[in-house]
């Protein structure tokens, strides 16, 4: 099954593309973006793995589902185009950022810039039907992802993995804590971050801390 994907990730990747599992989730995924409105767009499903090569990453942000609202999702984790107001999990995950670092607030919601220097904003379902979360889970998508994160955990050293909430930390088992920094906390959502689980994580600073001691340019969050 050929996908259009990032070429460095392709050699990692191949034995997945080529699996019985993928060829059933690329039919599934095609019959439900004929059928109905989903999301990411199309050609931004795999944008997680466009803007960030495999040889560049030193951060992976997991999230679940892609926002399944119209002109949200453009298949990077917690990220929305510019222009587009953010949504809750987003500006928790900013106020965290300003409170851990002092820095201003931003203006766009678009989180290209963090993939751009090594931030894998990759989601552990790509795809979702519009208005209805979790739509597409239990499709095959998880059974990829999953061994996206055991092919970074495997193949690298020093990444920097931040897991928030239940969802998220239940990947750990995939991850080699011996080589690699797990953050974990609470969901930024405000469900979550409103009870204390979220503010004061601190992972932005530790995480630079981390890259920093490694020998490794820090993220410009």
């Amino acid at each position: 099954m050929k996908v259009q994907i990032h070429s460095s990730w392709e050699k990692v990747l191949q034995s997945e593309f080529e699996a019985s599992y993928f060829s059933n989730l690329v039919q599934f995924v095609r019959k439900a973006y004929s059928n109905s409105v989903c999301y990411p767009p199309g050609p931004l499903i795999f944008n997680a793995f466009e803007s960030c090569p495999f040889d560049r990453v030193k951060v992976v942000i997991l999230g679940q589902d892609p926002y399944h609202g119209a002109g949200q999702a453009h298949g990077l984790s917690f990220s929305v185009p510019e222009g587009i107001p953010h949504p809750p999990s987003l500006i928790n995950i900013f106020k965290e950022i300003q409170e851990d670092l002092g820095l201003t607030y931003p203006q766009s919601g678009d989180l290209t810039r963090w993939a751009q220097q090594g931030v894998f904003l990759l989601n552990t379902t790509l795809t979702v039907a519009s208005g209805q979360a979790g739509s597409h889970q239990k499709q095959g998508w998880e059974t990829f992802t999953d061994a996206v994160i055991k092919a970074i955990s495997k193949q690298k050293e020093g990444v920097v993995f931040m897991l928030w909430g239940g969802f998220a930390k239940q990947k750990i088992k995939l991850i080699d804590a011996s080589k690699h920094l797990v953050l974990t906390s609470g969901h930024p959502s405000p469900l979550s971050a409103n009870r204390g689980y979220w503010f004061g994580n601190k992972h932005f600073s530790k995480c630079n801390a981390y890259l920093k001691a490694a020998g490794s340019e820090e993220v410009m969050w």
